[in-house]
C-alpha cells in the first residue's frame, strides 16, 4: 500500500495508482495534521469574521457574506456550478492519477478537509470508482476547477462515473481517451452503491478544498512525464538501430568528446549508443571504409537526444514538486490558527513544464524522421529503395516514412506554447491564468504522436537490417530486432504497414523494446 503523506510521494508510486491500481492509504501523521486544520476551520466557520471559501462566496463574490445556515449548501452549490467541463473524458489512468494527488495535497493537512472525508475520496479511488472527468474546461487559473468539480460530484452521489474493469495483468492500458469513451457511464449515486460506499455530506470548506488546486493538470503531465522518459529511452534504441544499418561511425559517441560539453543527457546518450551498437558485424564490416563523417541526424544524435533528456528533468523537478505541493486558497495554517489567502493554485509552473515537455519530444521526432528518411532513399543508405528487393511492382516503406513526416510536421503545431497566453475570466478577478491544462494536455498528445514516429523508424530500421544479411548487428540490437520480429515479419510482399506501426507503438509504449536488448538503458 502506499501511503500518503503529502511530501513523499513518487512518479513511480503515482504510475502505479493509475495503471497498476496499487492501493493507497492515509499516513497517520497527515491524519493528525488534516484533523488539525479541520478544527481551525470549524472555529472560523463559527465566528463572525468573514473569511474566503468558508463563510464567503468565491471569484467575484468574495465579498459577499453567507449565513451559517447556509454554509453547507454553499459547498454543494460550489461543485454543482464549477461541473461545467466539455469534450472528451480523461481516461481513466489520468483520473486516478487526479484523485490520488488530490488526496496526497490534502493530506498535507493545510485544505481544511475533514479527514473523514479524505477518507472517502481515498476509498472511491481503492474501490476502481472513477468519476467521470472532462478534458476541457480548464484555464489554470484557481486550479483545475470543472475537472475537480465532476471528481467531487460523485463523493455526494452525483455526476458520473466510467465503469472499466481492471486492466488485465502484462496488458498495458490504453493512454488515451478511447478507453474512457469505451466504458460504461454510470451515475455516480449508481457506481456508489455498487461499490459499497455511501454519499458524504459536505460541510464548511470541504467543496473548495475537493476541487482548489492544480491536480488535473499535474497528473496528465505527469503521466505524460513517465512516457516521455521511457521514450527517450527507446529513442536511443531506434537510433543505434538505425545508424548501425546505414553503417555509421560510432566514433561520435567517444566519451571524450562528451565529456568536453558535461551535459549529463548527453553522456548519457552517446553511452547508449556505443554500448548497443558494441559488438556489430555490421559496424566491424566497414571501420575502414574512408567515409570521414555522418549526416548530422546520425552524428549529432547524442546531442539532440541529450537535450531532450535534460529538458525532461528539469520537468520531472517541476512534476514531483508539484505532486507534493499545497495549491488550495486560502490555505490553512493549524499551527498559528490561521486561514490565509493567495495564489499557489495558478498553473504557471505547470504550463512551462508541459510546454517543455512537448519541445523536448518533439526533438525525438524531428530527428528520427530524419533517419527514416535516409533509411528508405537508396542515394543516402545504399539500400535497396524504400526497402523492398522489388521497388516499382512494390512500394516497400515508401508511405510509411511519409505518415512519419506528416506526424512530425504536426508535432511542430503543437510546439507552439500554451503557456504565454492567458484570457481574463470571474469577471476579471481571475485576470491572469496559466493555460496549464492546455499544455498538459498537449503534451500527452505530443508523447502519443512521437512515439508512432520513432515506432516508423524502427520498422524501416529493422527491414534494413533483414536487407543486410547474412551480416548482423549487435546482440542487443538483435534482440530488439526479434522483439519486433515476434510481432512484424519481416516485408516481402507489400503489406499496410498501419497494423505493424500500432505493434510497434505497443512495444514501445509498455517497455518490451528497451528491455529486450539486455542492456539498461539510462
Amino acid at each position: 500500500m502506499i501511503l500518503l503523506d503529502g511530501s513523499r510521494l513518487t512518479l513511480s508510486d503515482l504510475v502505479a495508482i493509475a495503471d497498476d491500481r496499487a492501493p493507497v492509504g492515509l499516513a497517520p501523521d497527515a491524519r493528525a495534521r488534516v484533523a488539525a486544520s479541520r478544527a481551525i476551520v470549524e472555529a472560523k466557520a463559527g465566528g463572525d469574521a468573514p473569511v474566503y471559501g468558508v463563510n464567503t462566496g468565491f471569484g467575484n463574490f468574495a465579498e459577499t457574506r453567507i449565513e451559517k445556515a447556509d454554509l453547507a449548501a454553499l459547498q454543494v452549490n460550489l461543485l454543482r456550478s464549477h461541473a461545467a467541463g466539455v469534450g472528451e473524458p480523461l481516461p481513466v489512468r489520468a483520473v486516478r492519477a487526479s484523485m490520488a494527488l488530490r488526496a496526497n495535497v490534502l493530506a498535507k493537512g493545510y485544505s481544511g478537509i475533514a479527514v473523514e472525508t479524505l477518507e472517502a475520496l481515498i476509498a472511491l479511488l481503492n474501490r476502481g470508482v472513477h468519476p467521470r472527468m472532462p478534458s476541457r474546461g480548464s484555464v489554470g487559473a484557481s486550479g483545475d476547477l470543472a475537472p475537480l468539480a465532476h471528481l467531487a460530484l460523485v463523493l455526494i452521489g452525483e455526476g458520473e462515473t466510467l465503469d472499466q474493469a481492471p486492466p488485465k495483468k502484462g496488458v498495458p492500458p490504453q493512454h488515451t481517451a478511447v478507453e474512457a469513451t469505451a466504458a460504461v457511464r454510470l451515475p455516480g449515486a449508481e457506481a456508489l452503491q455498487k461499490a459499497g460506499l455511501t454519499p458524504i455530506t459536505l460541510q464548511a470548506k470541504e467543496g473548495l478544498a475537493l476541487i482548489n488546486g492544480t491536480q488535473v493538470s499535474t497528473a496528465v503531465l505527469a503521466l505524460a512525464l513517465a512516457g516521455a522518459e521511457r521514450l527517450a529511452r527507446t529513442a536511443d534504441v531506434a537510433a543505434a538501430l538505425s545508424i548501425d544499418a546505414l553503417m555509421g561511425s560510432t566514433d561520435p559517441f567517444d566519451p571524450r568528446i562528451h565529456a568536453a560539453r558535461p551535459f549529463a543527457g548527453q553522456a548519457i546518450a552517446a553511452a547508449n549508443l556505443a554500448r548497443l551498437i558494441d559488438g556489430s558485424g555490421i559496424n566491424a564490416s566497414h571501420l575502414n571504409c574512408g567515409r570521414v563523417q555522418d549526416a548530422y541526424s546520425m552524428r549529432c544524435t547524442p546531442q539532440v537526444h541529450g537535450a531532450a533528456r535534460e529538458a525532461l528533468t528539469w520537468v520531472r523537478h517541476v512534476v514531483e514538486t508539484e505532486m507534493n505541493a499545497a495549491t488550495d486558497n486560502p490555505m490553512v495554517f493549524a499551527a498559528e490558527g490561521e486561514i490565509v489567502s493567495g495564489g499557489n493554485f495558478h498553473g504557471a509552473p505547470l504550463a512551462l513544464a508541459g510546454d517543455f515537455l512537448v519541445l523536448a519530444v518533439a526533438q525525438l521526432a524531428t530527428i528520427s524522421e530524419r533517419r527514416s528518411e535516409r533509411l528508405v532513399n537508396p542515394a543516402l543508405s545504399g539500400l535497396p529503395a524504400f526497402l523492398t528487393k522489388h521497388g516499382g511492382l512494390q512500394s516497400g516503406l515508401m508511405i510509411a516514412q511519409v505518415t512519419a513526416a506528416a506526424v512530425t510536421s504536426e508535432i511542430k503545431t503543437l510546439a507552439h506554447p500554451a503557456s504565454v497566453d492567458t484570457i481574463p475570466t470571474s469577471a476579471n478577478k481571475e485576470d491572469h491564468v496559466s493555460m496549464s491544462m492546455g499544455a498538459t494536455l498537449k503534451a500527452e498528445r505530443a508523447l502519443q504522436m512521437v512515439t508512432d514516429v520513432i515506432a516508423i523508424e524502427v520498422l524501416c530500421a529493422c527491414q534494413a537490417l533483414d536487407l543486410l544479411l547474412p551480416l548482423e548487428s549487435s546482440r542487443a540490437l538483435m534482440k530488439a530486432h526479434r522483439a519486433v520480429r515476434k510481432l512484424v515479419p519481416t516485408l516481402v510482399d507489400d503489406r499496410p504497414p498501419a497494423p505493424d506501426i500500432d505493434a510497434i507503438t505497443e512495444l514501445i509504449s509498455n517497455g518490451t523494446l528497451e528491455y529486450a536488448t539486455g542492456i539498461v538503458v539510462n
